[in-house]
């Protein structure tokens, strides 16, 4: 049996790197890439938690990159050495979400459930990337193709996920240029949606967390940051201009409350419903699940959540949910980096040659030690 090296999850804070059965073509539809790049994702951490039904064995990685090495009988598009990026949302191009461009849903690829996606719980038989090489199926449907060569390769890589959803949490609170905005969450992808917001035109950008190293980066890209810790964030903004048009929440499910350290999984949401003005937009990219089995109550263990759905109604408020359609923005964001208008790799903290600093990497992260917020693995480079 032919093995490779791969990011395997054994149970609560614990992956390790360990030879697995390296890929094969399964289907004429598939393709095999030698992984360039693959992220570690705050997603990720829900699993590393223990806060999700994810099994011991999965291996990790929905945010991958690297260069086609096999190519299936029935793949007429991609061809051998070609670099591509893969969106995390598998889709399989047919079924009728797919068709109507809702990727991030689609029901072919992972029988009995709207969704599939690489090396995530319940998201279909898909091991990720965080690996040496990743089988790609549909690939004619999935694959991006890039421009050959190494130039924009940490830019390229959040093309993946963070770049398109943070850009997806804009487009779900129905952002348009002037707005004003409020963005929840300083990590990764709370930081993709500031950065979204601004090449969208909006007029003025809050961003909301307790991390010092995430706020200065949004500061850095010209957003007025809001530390949570030292006071109500919806009194902080609407104290430096009111209420804003629009808010997105990009923390979900594990929201803490002032403190920093107490869960609540509403109260995000319940900002957006109070600091967003009358008939403004919320969009909520941020994950919430159906089942929290590290729940600190009973209702959010359900994924129920008590909300102030009175004020919502009262100001006529709009709100929009769900994971990124990733193909729906993923070549337009694609070329505004090659251009050069954008570059999202600014959040990238550290990134690491190999596999083999993994496990390190991802303790850090989960610790929000600093240095370690967007960390990015090369399985090949020494």
């Amino acid at each position: 049996m032919v093995t490779h090296r791969a990011v395997v999850y054994k149970g609560p804070h614990n992956v390790q790197i360990e030879d697995v059965p390296k890929p094969t073509i399964q289907h004429a539809s598939d393709v095999i890439v030698k992984i360039t790049t693959s992220c570690i994702c705050g997603s990720d951490l829900h699993m590393y938690e223990g806060r999700t039904a994810a099994e011991p064995g999965l291996c990790f990685g929905h945010e991958n990159q690297g260069i086609v090495d096999e190519v299936g009988s029935g793949v007429t598009l991609l061809k051998k050495g070609d670099r591509v990026n893969l969106p995390f949302n598998i889709g399989c191009g047919g079924c009728r979400n797919c068709q109507s461009g809702k990727t991030a849903f689609c029901t072919e690829a992972n029988k009995g459930f709207a969704g599939a996606a690489y090396g995530y719980v319940a998201m279909g038989p898909y091991p990720g990337g965080q690996a040496e090489y990743l089988r790609v199926p549909y690939a004619d449907f999935n694959a991006l193709i890039l421009p050959p060569g190494t130039e924009h390769e940490a830019d390229y890589a959040m093309l993946s996920d963070i770049f398109p959803t943070g850009w997806h949490g804009c487009k779900l609170a129905g952002l348009v240029p002037g707005d004003t905005v409020a963005v929840f969450g300083a990590g990764p992808v709370g930081l993709m949606a500031a950065y979204s917001a601004k090449i969208m035109g909006a007029s003025k950008i809050f961003v909301v967390d307790r991390v010092p190293e995430r706020l200065k980066l949004a500061e850095s890209i010209g957003c007025i940051p809001i530390d949570f810790t030292k006071s109500d964030p919806v009194d902080q903004i609407i104290e430096q201009g009111g209420m804003v048009d629009r808010s997105v929440d990009c923390v979900g499910y594990q929201a803490v409350t002032s403190d920093g350290k107490t869960e609540a999984a509403n109260t995000v949401l319940t900002s957006c419903i109070k600091v967003t003005r009358a008939c403004g937009g919320i969009g909520c990219p941020g994950l919430y699940v159906p089942s929290d089995p590290g729940a600190p109550d009973s209702e959010s263990a359900l994924g129920m959540l008590s909300l102030p759905f009175g004020k919502l109604f009262e100001k006529g408020l709009s709100i929009a949910t769900g994971q990124c359609n990733v193909k729906s923005y993923n070549r337009q964001l694609r070329d505004l980096i090659t251009s050069g208008v954008a570059k999202p790799s600014f959040v990238v903290s550290n990134e690491l040659n190999g596999l083999e600093g993994a496990p390190d990497a991802y303790k850090k992260f989960d610790q929000r030690i600093e240095g370690y917020s967007k960390v990015l693995l090369h399985p090949h480079a020494k």
